[in-house]
């Protein structure tokens, strides 16, 4: 049971998140703080939060869980906010898809990272935002990833498991530096695309005709372009490296295919559609 929650950044993850806790009986009260105080206002007439906090400060004071679900260019200033109130009982935690950036910005901000702070990442999502997004099943099914660290107390490691457990998520555990490359490949690569594609489009003469045409295809693949570009900016800065790497090895396949289709190579090109089609399916029956 999570006695009193700090909620920074009330949108779709963390109003999920909370929905969840809440229907699960595994919180008693939700102290929230963002920078939009309509919806603040909102989350407070949702049921989502019972207060809003005028202050980082204000929020995780006397929390035993803090859960920091913002964009990644905002942790760093409300890690210092957090500096001098946190009980010593408080756990901390993210819900940042770039590991490495945000464990870089509490330490520069803690000075040594505090023993119960655990990073974490849970793979939902839509490509809504805001409270009024939110929805108690988000997390069902669904993987989060934690990635301790070797100062974390194994006794906060257990208590974002079974938050995240009491939610219906299943948790697994990762180093840091694998986590980035995966998330770079598999998400962050996608919506680099999603996000390149849309814009390259609507910027032809014909983009009217090409939006007013496409097929049910062209919807599935580019509806994460309508995600939140903040969001997607700042995760695409925290994780470069890892996502260049994935953009060069994406620009080799994407160049054979080309050449495929330039030499008519039919055969070929069936080989590769029929590997992408089996593998596809293997993983998502």
């Amino acid at each position: 049971m999570i006695k009193r929650l700090a909620l920074i950044g009330v949108g779709l993850i963390g109003g999920s998140l909370v929905r969840a806790l809440r229907e699960q009986n595994s919180v008693v009260e939700v102290v929230g703080y963002g920078r939009s105080q309509e919806n603040l206002q909102q989350a407070v007439e949702l049921g989502v939060i019972d207060a809003i906090a005028d202050s980082v400060a204000d929020a995780v004071t006397d929390a035993d869980m803090v859960v920091i679900a913002t964009p990644l260019g905002s942790m760093r200033p409300i890690f210092s906010e957090m500096v001098g109130h946190l009980s010593p009982e408080a756990v901390i935690t993210d819900v940042g898809s770039v590991k490495g950036s945000v464990v870089r910005d509490a330490k520069k901000a803690f000075g040594a990272l505090p023993a119960r702070f655990v990073p974490g990442h849970p793979i939902a999502g839509t490509e809504n935002s805001g409270v009024a997004s939110s929805f108690a099943t988000l997390f069902q099914e669904r993987r989060v990833i934690l990635t301790p660290l070797r100062e974390s107390d194994p006794e906060a490691v257990r208590s974002v498991t079974a938050m995240w457990q009491s939610v219906g998520a299943e948790v697994i555990e990762m180093e840091i530096e694998h986590h980035d490359e995966v998330l770079a490949a598999t998400s962050h690569l996608p919506h680099l695309l999603a996000y390149a594609l849309v814009d390259s489009l609507s910027r032809r003469e014909t983009h009217r005709e090409i939006f007013r045409f496409a097929a049910g295809g062209f919807r599935d693949f580019s509806r994460i372009a309508s995600s939140d570009p903040e969001m997607w900016r700042d995760i695409a800065m925290a994780n470069r490296e890892p996502l260049l790497e994935a953009v060069s090895s994406f620009r080799r396949e994407l160049e054979q295919l080309e050449e495929m289709v330039r030499a008519e190579d039919g055969d070929a090109l069936q080989a590769l559609f029929s590997r992408a089609k089996k593998a596809r399916d293997d993983h998502y029956e």
